[in-house]
C-alpha cells in the first residue's frame, strides 16, 4: 500500500467519524497479461498485482452495526454485522455486505471507511480489489490471519450472491496471492498457482482507453452461459477438457464454435506465454498477446472499436518486439501492452495520465 493512499483512507475516516482508525487493509488491482475469460471454464491464467489499488481504514465499535463510508463515491451505508442483507439492486454496498456476509455472524460492530485509485470500470478489478481489501479488514478486526485462497473464495461468492456477477476466481487469486513484478501462472480449476519474475529488461504498461467498462447488460454473464452450453455439446465437463480436433469434428452452431474456439486457444496461448516468459523471449510473448487480442475481438466480441485502435496504436509504438492487448472482461476498459523497458517511457508519454508501468 502507498504511504499517500493510507494517509488518504486514515484522513477520510478520522474526518467522517471523528476519531482516528484502529488499522486500515489494502488490496491491489490487477492486469491479466494472457489467458481472458477462461478462468470460469477451469482454464490457466497468467495475471499480475499492480500498485494501484484500494485501502479501507477500520475501527471496532461498541455497537452492533456496520457503518460504512465509501468515500471515493461520497456514499454511506449501515446494515447489522451479524446479518447483512443484499440490496435491491447491486452497487457497492454489495460488496461491502457481501464480504461482511462470509464472516457468518462474527463480525463486531466496525465503522469503515474506503478509498482507491483504481479507475472504476477500467478493467482492473476494483471490485475484486475491494472485496479483498474489505476481507483482509475484517479479519484485522477479528485478530484473525486468513490464507489468500480462503480470502478469494470469499470474495468470489460475494461476486456471485451479492453482486449477481458470475465471474472466475482469477481476479481474487491474483490480488489475494500475487506478488508485485511477478506473473502468475494459475489453474483455475485446482488453484495451483506458481509465480514467476517478469525479466529486468521487458516493461509492462498499462493504458486507460477512457471506455468505462460495464458488464454491458449482462453480455458477461451470457458469455458463461454460452460457454458452459458449449461444453455440454462437446461432452465434457468445462471447456479445459476440449481441444481444437473435438471441436471441428463437433459441427456446433457459429456462435457456439466461435465462444468455444477462444477458450480453447486461449488457454493453450497462456501456455506458451509462460514458455516465452521463462525464456525471456519477448518477440514470442508479443505475438501471443497479439493473437489474443484478435481472438477476444473476433471469437469472443468483447473488444469495442475505440479499444482496438488504442490496441493498434500501441503496437505500432512498440514495433515487432512485444505486443498489446485488450485486459480484463471487455466491453471498454484498458489494455495492456509488454515492450523492451528502455521504450515504456517515451510509449507512455503519448498517453499522459492514462498510462501507468506495472514494472
Amino acid at each position: 500500500m502507498s504511504a499517500n493512499l493510507k494517509a488518504r483512507a486514515e484522513a477520510l475516516f478520522t474526518e467522517r467519524f471523528g476519531a482516528r482508525p484502529d488499522g486500515t487493509a489494502f488490496a491491489p488491482g490487477r492486469v491479466n497479461l494472457i489467458g481472458e475469460h477462461v478462468d470460469y471454464n477451469d482454464g490457466l491464467v497468467l495475471p499480475m498485482p499492480i500498485a494501484q489499488g484500494t485501502a479501507v481504514a477500520w475501527a471496532i465499535t461498541s455497537g452492533s452495526q456496520v457503518e460504512a463510508f465509501a468515500a471515493d463515491l461520497d456514499k454511506y451505508d449501515e446494515f447489522p454485522a451479524s446479518s447483512p442483507e443484499a440490496p435491491a439492486d447491486p452497487d457497492w454496498r454489495s460488496y461491502v455486505r457481501g464480504m461482511a456476509a462470509q464472516w457468518e455472524g462474527r463480525l463486531p460492530g466496525l465503522r469503515i471507511a474506503i478509498t482507491g485509485d483504481l479507475p472504476r470500470g477500467s478493467g482492473l478489478s476494483s471490485s475484486a480489489s475491494l472485496c479483498v481489501a474489505l476481507g483482509r479488514a475484517f479479519s484485522a478486526a477479528l485478530s484473525e490471519s486468513i490464507d489468500p485462497v480462503t480470502l478469494a473464495k470469499k470474495a468470489q461468492r460475494t461476486e456471485h450472491e451479492y453482486a449477481h456477477v458470475a465471474c472466475g476466481i482469477m481476479d481474487q487469486m491474483a490480488i489475494a496471492a500475487g506478488e508485485a513484478g511477478h506473473a502468475m501462472l494459475l489453474d483455475c480449476r485446482t488453484l495451483d498457482y506458481s509465480l514467476t519474475p517478469i525479466p529486468g529488461d521487458w516493461a509492462v504498461l498499462v493504458v486507460n482507453s477512457g471506455v468505462t467498462r460495464g458488464l454491458v447488460d449482462g453480455e458477461y454473464n451470457a458469455r458463461r452461459e454460452q460457454c458452459e452450453a458449449a461444453a455440454k455439446a462437446l461432452g465434457v465437463s468445462t471447456l479445459r477438457d476440449a481441444d481444437i480436433a473435438q471441436l471441428e469434428a463437433a459441427s456446433l452452431p457459429p456462435l457456439a464454435e466461435r465462444r468455444a474456439r477462444h477458450v480453447i486457444t486461449e488457454i493453450s496461448r497462456v501456455s506458451s506465454a509462460l514458455r516465452a516468459l521463462a525464456a525471456n523471449d519477448l518477440a514470442s510473448f508479443g505475438e501471443i498477446l497479439k493473437a489474443g487480442h484478435a481472438s477476444l475481438r473476433d471469437l469472443f466480441e468483447v473488444s469495442v472499436p475505440q479499444v482496438d485502435r488504442l490496441t493498434e496504436r500501441l503496437q505500432e509504438l512498440i514495433g515487432e518486439v512485444g505486443g498489446a492487448r485488450m485486459t480484463g472482461a471487455g466491453f471498454g476498459g484498458s489494455v495492456v501492452a509488454v515492450m523492451p523497458s528502455e521504450r515504456a517511457e517515451a510509449i507512455a508519454a503519448e498517453f499522459g495520465d492514462r498510462a501507468f508501468r506495472v514494472v
